[in-house]
């Protein structure tokens, strides 16, 4: 059986019909933690590493892992002090794709050196995750990437509150209320 030719040549555009409009292009927001209250440090300066190369994705993220960890660096911590130094420094940021979707890995530290550089305290905030499906490399990318960071600046904060305790000034720099002095009433 053979088709007549009209039929033949508008099987395409019949085909093309079926499947709609393409989807509309998708919004990928920086990722930025500026809204939330900064980890003051009683040091004099922040400093934010050298981080290691990009990984092979990185050219595909909207929002590729390394400069979102070097924002959220800069968005959260902030110099409170007059001496010393902390250095934050991205030891891992990697997204590789698996069988069946991707997996990320992101790990930072912080150092607390004091003015002769000596190592006077740390913290360190490891996570992971694993985006099963997705055919929008793109979007998929930037959903792990934004997953992650958010379990990042958790447990970040987390680790920094546990472990340099000593190191965090309070948010506010409001001075004290001054005391409360007594009086002495007269007797009813």
């Amino acid at each position: 059986m053979t088709l007549p030719r009209r039929l033949f040549l508008a099987l395409p555009l019949s085909a093309a019909a079926c499947v709609g409009p393409p989807p509309p292009p998708r919004d990928f927001p920086p990722l930025h933690y500026d809204y939330l209250t900064k980890l003051r440090l009683n040091v004099a300066e922040i400093v934010l590493a050298d981080p290691a190369p990009p990984g092979p994705l990185d050219q595909l993220d909207p929002a590729p892992p390394i400069p979102a960890l070097l924002e959220l660096g800069r968005d959260r911590l902030a110099a409170g002090g007059s001496a010393g130094r902390a250095v934050f420094v991205i030891d891992e940021a990697l997204i590789q794709q698996v069988p069946g979707g991707l997996q990320g890995a992101l790990g930072v530290h912080l150092d607390v050196l004091t003015t002769e550089g000596a190592r006077a305290g740390f913290a360190e905030a490891r996570v992971s995750r694993a985006l099963q499906g997705g055919d929008d490399l793109r979007g998929a990318l930037y959903d792990i990437t934004r997953q992650m960071m958010d379990d990042m600046n958790v447990e970040f904060e987390f680790q920094v509150r546990r472990s340099l305790r000593d190191w965090l000034q309070e948010a506010t720099t409001a001075p004290p209320p001054p005391p409360v002095e007594t009086q002495s009433l007269p007797a009813p």
